[in-house]
């Protein structure tokens, strides 16, 4: 029976099937068509749509902070990329699914994914908390009596967590990560220059410069959208210095989290974390200069995953061998 490795993103949706890799990455959006309440895209050509459609079509992401927010799109969503995985064999070789959750879910919202997932197509379903498939992904041997320190951070949310043993000894999760970071630079342009822009263009934006004020590593670029007080086109030249002051607020939120579940660590896990550092996956790790930033913080090594975007789904991909439970 084939197993998929799901990682069910606020921006992202990932699939993994072991043998094969990663078979599917793409953006969990989907475009409505409200006189007949249809879908009319999925994925990156509904992405391409945000903020550019009709006043009957409406592009939405179903998956809010990591949690479903819309259970029927994201049935959908879900039923359209199991299918495209599967191919021809979808209706007979129902597959197996291991999704990832945020480490904070709570006992409905694991629920819903279930659920979600067994209406899209799925024979059996397992869930599994998001830093223990990030750390998996990564390759973290997260069962020796040693500590391992993940922080992945995604579109939604941010996870960290110290793992031992096999489980995680503690953890902490805060809905601040990419897409706060896109909605500060949206708000950073409104406020200093008067420039209205989309959330998509925020994101290249927060992709092409980093968020690094060294003046070695200054990076600069031209920012077109509106302008608040004319209403007509205009522009702005944009420093990496400007996202890094934009998204000021969301990194310290995510770093403030960070020093907590490390002031929770058992002190005889602390050492481990000391020397080993903490790990970075999911898409934020991705951001110019935050890894700096992070050890500058606490003083301690920051890894970036070999392939940070995909930990998430590799590690939901492998861990069937670790003898995950199955709802059928």
């Amino acid at each position: 029976m084939t197993t998929l490795g799901l990682d069910l993103g606020t921006a992202s949706v990932l699939v993994y099937i072991e043998g094969r890799g990663i078979v599917l990455t793409e953006p969990s959006v989907v475009a409505i068509d409200k006189n007949t309440e249809r879908s009319v895209a999925v994925g990156e050509q509904a992405r391409q749509m945000l903020g550019k459609t009709p006043a009957n079509i409406v592009a939405i992401r179903p998956i809010r902070d990591g949690v479903i927010a819309d259970y029927e799109i994201t049935e959908s969503m879900l039923k359209y990329f199991i299918k495209r995985v599967m191919g021809g064999g979808f209706c007979m070789l129902r597959p197996s699914v291991v999704v990832c959750v945020p480490a904070s879910v709570t006992s409905v919202e694991r629920r819903a994914v279930i659920e979600a997932a067994i209406s899209a197509g799925a024979k059996r379903v397992a869930v599994i908390e998001e830093p223990m498939a990030a750390a998996l992904g990564a390759g973290i041997d997260v069962d020796r009596p040693y500590a391992g320190a993940v922080m992945d951070i995604g579109g939604g949310t941010t996870d960290i967590a110290v793992i031992s043993l096999g489980g995680i000894v503690v953890s902490r999760s805060v809905p601040v990560a990419g897409n706060k970071m896109d909605e500060a630079i949206v708000k950073y342009f409104k406020n200093k220059h008067n420039l209205i822009i989309g959330e998509r263009a925020a994101e290249d934006l927060k992709i092409l410069l980093g968020c690094s004020c060294d003046k070695r590593d200054l990076k600069t670029t031209e920012l077109r959208g509106r302008n608040i007080i004319s209403n007509l086109p205009s522009s702005v030249t944009v420093t990496s210095a400007d996202i890094a002051e934009a998204i000021r607020e969301p990194i310290r939120s995510m770093i403030d989290a960070t020093l907590e579940v490390l002031e929770n660590t058992p002190p005889e896990l602390a050492g481990d974390i000391w020397e080993d550092g903490i790990v970075l996956t999911g898409g934020g790790a991705l951001l110019g200069g935050l890894d700096k930033i992070i050890e500058k913080r606490f003083g301690i090594p920051v890894k970036i995953a070999e392939d940070p975007l995909t930990c998430v789904a590799i590690g939901a991909g492998i861990a069937e061998s670790r003898g995950i439970s199955f709802t059928t």
